[in-house]
């Protein structure tokens, strides 16, 4: 289903309000995603999207055009059974997790191909929209161009807080990764694959030299390689730290051309 035919389904299903007139979801949702909401208005939109005021909420914020998952949009599930619900404000949606927590919405949207897109964690009302909707944009801000993946912030916290200052990111690159940059595109490549690779095997060197089809004592090489141009020890943990991160800024610089 399309974001707009959603849209209209929650439309005709939610109550009136009591002017007897239903007002649009963005007119409702707007103030509350900007973080701007008086009390007032969390009650109005409450009553005029059906919602409590209090619940488990999370918000997604896509980055592109897309559906969103099947449902019917009378509040007894989203496509997933589990009993969430809806919103849409453009490419913002807000939802009202049902039984499955957000493992049911996130699940839905991705298979829907729906991304990319960044999902907050859950707040605890709708005056906490706004929060929820500065986190999910952090969240977004870790997917690659041209992806589908539908990313939760936890599971993004540290690359989030990379992309969230590019200030600083574009610093730390210069300053770890620096003299990296100035390799050749095939030296670089094969530094930084080795360093990624030795990463997701959690810093076995055996592992990683099975992955990448070469000697441990290759591995090893090009890690000590690594290390004497960054001047960073990778067995250091303040100094690994700075390197992974530093890492998720070169891609993050990459990604964005």
């Amino acid at each position: 289903m399309r974001r707009d035919a959603w849209a209209g389904a929650q439309q005709r299903a939610r109550p009136e309000t009591s002017a007897g007139a239903q007002q649009p979801d963005g007119a409702l949702l707007g103030p509350l995603l900007a973080g701007s909401a008086q009390p007032h208005q969390v009650r109005r939109a409450a009553q005029g999207l059906g919602l409590p005021e209090r619940g488990r909420y999370a918000v997604v914020v896509l980055g592109t055009a897309a559906t969103v998952p099947d449902g019917d949009g009378d509040g007894d599930g989203d496509g997933d059974g589990d009993g969430a619900r809806w919103c849409w404000c453009g490419e913002v949606g807000v939802v009202l997790l049902g039984r499955g927590g957000l493992a049911g919405p996130v699940g839905s949207l991705g298979e829907a191909g729906a991304g990319p897109g960044g999902v907050s964690p859950v707040v605890g009302g709708l005056a906490e929209l706004g929060l929820a909707r500065r986190l999910a944009g952090a969240a977004l801000l870790t997917c690659g161009p041209g992806t589908h993946e539908i990313v939760t912030l936890d599971e993004r916290l540290p690359t989030a807080l990379v992309a969230s200052r590019p200030e600083l990111s574009a610093r730390l690159l210069a300053e770890v990764l620096g003299p990296l940059l100035v390799l050749e595109p095939a030296e670089r490549a094969l530094l930084v694959g080795t360093l990624e690779v030795w990463l997701e095997c959690g810093g076995s060197v055996g592992r990683a030299a099975v992955r990448l089809r070469c000697h441990r004592n290759t591995v090893f090489n090009r890690l000590r390689r690594l290390e004497r141009l960054t001047s960073r020890s990778l067995s250091h943990p303040r100094e690994l730290v700075e390197t992974v991160l530093a890492l998720d800024a070169l891609r993050l610089s990459a990604a964005r051309g």
